[in-house]
């Protein structure tokens, strides 16, 4: 739960209208499609239309249950870190902005998946800010991939001979060999907003590693060479939901949000960043 957004109302939406919302445009989009006519039926554009733009004022008895997020099992990926005796990690977050950075309250738990005898028969319905909040439950498939930092966290010289080497080819270090996009594990940040800064603990003042990105899309066009082998043609994807954003969560204005951890303690609060 999330004490700090509790009742008697807050404004956003239902989940089970935001999953509703989705399964309508699913459908919508996947029909013929007439010129000059609606892609929704009347019904369904009443239904849609009433959702509202930013979320309508609901009650709420309480603190709001967190949203499930991630969950990774260490023996899809061994390298995760982790406490002793632990080979789970589960992130949970509250959709509602927390602080000063416009950015989901993010709890991380790490467990030992063999004491989980009893699974929760009920999981409570959290009131949810905005759609691009809510994740849409989709399976892992762990991948190692190798990228190598942005190109303003490089040495000068070693910019410049990058540089140089990219003459003629086609494709270049940032989009293709930096940072790769999507949701990941460890990994590199992609500094969007700023020149990097240590990333710092606030309890021991060690300097803290990234554990989680969490992107808005998995590529784009500035990266497209990071799209699986597996995706269909562009011309044969579907219009919505968009293939390359399957968890339809979006972070700010479509950037990411990388969290990082204390190597010295995992009691050590986490750190996230939007970028």
């Amino acid at each position: 739960m999330c004490p700090e957004h509790a009742g008697p109302w807050l404004v956003g939406y239902r989940q089970e209208d935001l999953r509703k919302l989705r399964r309508i445009l699913t459908e919508g989009w996947s029909r013929p499609q007439m010129p000059g006519t609606d892609f929704l039926t009347p019904d369904e554009r009443a239904f849609v239309s009433g959702l509202g733009y930013s979320g309508v004022r609901l009650p709420v008895d309480g603190p709001v249950p967190l949203l499930p997020v991630l969950q990774v099992y260490a023996r899809d990926v061994p390298s995760l870190p982790r406490p002793p005796g632990t080979d789970l990690l589960q992130v949970l977050w509250c959709s509602f902005e927390h602080g000063d950075d416009c950015m989901p309250g993010v709890q991380l738990r790490w467990r030992a998946a063999g004491s989980v005898d009893e699974p929760a028969a009920h999981v409570p319905a959290a009131v949810v800010s905005e759609g691009e909040a809510l994740p849409e439950p989709c399976l892992l498939h762990p991948e190692p991939v190798v990228e190598y930092p942005a190109p303003h966290e490089l040495a000068k010289d070693l910019r410049e001979r990058i540089h140089a080497w990219e003459e003629g080819r086609p494709y270049d270090y940032h989009g293709d060999l930096a940072v790769a996009p999507g949701w990941k594990l460890g990994g590199w940040g992609n500094w969007s907003f700023c020149d990097p800064w240590p990333m710092n603990c606030e309890e021991c003042g060690s300097r803290m590693s990234p554990l989680l990105t969490v992107d808005s899309s998995e590529w784009d066009r500035g990266t497209g060479s990071w799209c699986p082998q597996e995706e269909p043609a562009e011309e044969e994807r579907p219009r919505y939901p968009l293939s390359h954003e399957p968890t339809m969560v979006s972070i700010g204005r479509g950037y990411t949000m990388q969290l990082y951890v204390c190597p010295e303690s995992f009691g050590h609060p986490p750190l996230q960043v939007m970028q």
